[in-house]
């Protein structure tokens, strides 16, 4: 089962780091890291009777991740037009 969630981890760690074209499939790829790791850790605490309170607080700050994602998503396509990592520069105001 750990074995399952590590090659599943490392997954989505090799499509977080490949995709560099678009700023909402690198979003997603992070969004499933975050899914794993919160499975992951709810499995490890619930095979040892252990509490859930801290599955509770990585979901809420997942979630806050995730909006934060989204409102630069946002920001951006309002911004430039699209999510393209190529038309967005740091240097511009």
């Amino acid at each position: 089962m750990w074995l399952y969630f590590f090659v599943v981890y490392f997954c989505g760690i090799w499509a977080f780091s490949s995709s560099r074209k678009h700023l909402l499939i690198t979003l997603l790829s992070l969004e499933f890291v975050v899914l794993v790791l919160y499975f992951s850790m709810f499995f490890y605490l619930c095979s040892f009777n252990y509490s859930l309170f801290f599955v509770v607080y990585f979901l809420v700050f997942s979630v806050c991740e995730g909006s934060l994602g989204l409102s630069i998503l946002v920001s951006m396509i309002r911004s430039h037009g699209n999510d393209y990592f190529q038309s967005y520069s740091v240097l511009q105001c």
